[in-house]
């Protein structure tokens, strides 16, 4: 979504996790870690979707709208990037994978921490219509992600008001949310 924003076109290669092409030497070779997603631009590359998401905005912005430049505004946006990493995404990772990977039962409190994370970001989204400001920026779009996620594992999102309401206006206003969506659809299988 993020390149969308920017006007820069990706040729994206799918990879079979289930098959472990995630794992094979030559993509071993740009990313130790195996995980995805994973750019390579020009032969330089980056992995985790929020570094990657900065990476963009700072290289192929024509304007700093998406990621300013004034500190303390860029403090709010990081702030709410690593709030989705550390704690929203992390909470859904720690409820549901087990479940749908390992075949685990639900552990009620990881799904308390859930919780936790969607009462703090309906706190954070108190009177805004974005999650950093007056505009969309990287957080937004990292967010819509991970809410969207959240909402084809059948998390009730609306038991939180100003997360609903922020997460309708997201889809409408981020570049590329289809595309997102399709890939959330696709994602949704595991849930079911």
């Amino acid at each position: 979504m993020t390149a969308k924003a920017v006007g820069v076109e990706l040729n994206k290669k799918l990879l079979n996790l289930q098959a472990g092409e995630h794992l094979k030497p030559e993509f071993l070779k740009i990313n130790p870690q195996h995980t995805i997603p994973t750019l390579v631009d020009n032969g330089f590359a980056l992995w985790e979707s929020r570094a990657i998401q900065v990476y963009l905005v700072e290289k192929y912005g024509k304007t700093d709208s998406l990621y300013p430049k004034c500190p303390k505004k860029r403090a709010v946006i990081n702030q709410r990037l690593y709030f989705d990493m550390g704690t929203l995404y992390q909470s859904f990772a720690n409820y549901y994978y087990p479940q749908v990977f390992a075949k685990a039962p639900a552990d009620p409190e990881a799904f308390k921490k859930i919780e936790a994370a969607f009462e703090f970001l309906n706190t954070f989204l108190e009177g805004q219509d974005y999650a950093a400001g007056d505009s969309l920026t990287v957080a937004d779009i990292a967010l819509v992600a991970t809410v969207s996620t959240f909402e084809v594992a059948k998390f009730e999102i609306s038991k939180y008001a100003n997360v609903n309401r922020w997460y309708e206006n997201a889809k409408k206003v981020t570049p590329g949310w289809e595309e997102n969506w399709a890939g959330c659809l696709e994602f949704k299988k595991y849930f079911e």
